[in-house]
């Protein structure tokens, strides 16, 4: 059910958005019927309400998740207020945001300095009343979803939307050595609003990426509670938004997720990153040593541990989010510190000298 859901909702959901499109335009014309549509929108852009047709118009497009370009030309209020944005990928969609995210956005821009301001977010605050308490998209109010995404612009789409939705805390797990420098700002301004809103991020890796650029980069232009820890082994990459909403990848490949929002699961998920945090080494903002004993790091100790279990250097940098040439360079060291001659000979020394039996 939760791969045909995802199906419908980005593969086949054109189809069945433009049978209705003819139906809503004709109530929309008539709910505008001895109106001028203009001085309509103009009350809009002053935080006045949203009419019915906009309204009925956004209950829908949420509900589907996003809407068509040209049903939003006549409605261009909603655009203005932020309840429509360009959909990743596509120029003949919009995508939208949910009512908690639009009217953030708008508060904070207004600056509250004035007695003007205030009263325009008790404005904001009525107009986007009716619209807070919608259902998640495709949804109704009591289903708790899990729906698989498939293809990058969808599953950016989902995690986007729910990154919208959060403002409290994000927790998340990246695997892998060096982080991708472009992927990394797409995040920055959903990082930053959950920042000001006083929530708290938290990030595990792997011990490889504490070496990346790129990764220490981006933390240092976050203003607020942001912590980052790092592991030798992870599980595969998760992200949960408030402890309401998690995402993990589908099999081997990027280009597939499942979205989970079933309270006893996704508070499994996070009791999980709990466990690993606990157990991880502070990186950002204030990074602790890795310690060494007796001349073998945690990483060869990781190292140590996946060679005894018969893994192949291709294997274990898999594990550890390493090349094969680093495996290899600390393979050559272990040998040299309990002076083994052989892969073999290796093996049956670690485990007489205790090493995999020392604390990190």
């Amino acid at each position: 059910m939760a791969q045909e859901h995802g199906a419908r909702e980005h593969d086949g959901h054109d189809d069945g958005h433009d049978g209705h499109s003819s139906d809503d335009s004709r109530d929309g014309r008539d709910s505008h019927a001895g109106h001028d549509s203009h001085a309509d929108h103009a009350s809009h852009a002053s935080h006045d309400g949203l009419c019915d047709a906009c309204e009925a118009l956004y209950t829908r497009a949420f509900r589907d998740g996003h809407l068509q370009r040209d049903e939003a030309e006549r409605a261009s209020c909603l655009t203005a207020l932020g309840l429509l944005r360009p959909y990743p990928g596509r120029r003949d969609r919009l995508r939208v945001t949910r009512p908690s995210a639009a009217l953030y956005r708008l508060l904070h821009g207004t600056g509250l300095r004035t007695a003007e301001h205030r009263r325009e977010q008790a404005a904001l605050a009525a107009a986007f009343e009716p619209l807070l308490d919608l259902p998640a998209a495709g949804h109704s109010a009591e289903e708790a979803p899990s729906v698989v995404h498939e293809g990058i612009p969808a599953i950016q789409e989902a995690v986007f939307r729910a990154a919208d939705e959060a403002t409290r805390e994000v927790l998340a797990i990246q695997p892998g050595g060096q982080r991708p420098a472009g992927r990394l700002p797409q995040a920055l301004p959903f990082e930053q609003r959950i920042l000001d809103l006083g929530g708290r991020i938290r990030t595990l890796y792997q011990h490889t990426t504490r070496h990346s650029p790129p990764a220490l980069a981006h933390y240092e232009q976050l203003a607020g509670d942001v912590e980052v820890r790092s592991l030798d082994e992870l599980p595969k990459r998760l992200l949960v938004f408030d402890r309401a909403v998690a995402f993990l990848p589908v099999g081997k490949d990027t280009t597939s997720a499942l979205e989970l929002r079933r309270p006893t699961v996704v508070a499994y998920l996070a009791e999980t990153f709990e466990l690993l945090w606990r157990h991880a080494t502070p990186m950002y903002p204030h990074p602790a040593e890795i310690p060494s004993r007796q001349g073998v790091t945690p990483r060869r100790r990781a190292i140590a541990a996946l060679l005894t279990e018969g893994l192949t250097d291709a294997e274990i940098a898999a594990r550890l989010g390493m090349n094969v040439r680093t495996v290899r360079v600390h393979i050559a060291r272990l040998s040299a510190v309990l002076d083994s001659r052989s892969r073999a000979q290796l093996g049956y020394l670690i485990g007489r000298a205790g090493i995999l039996n020392q604390n990190h």
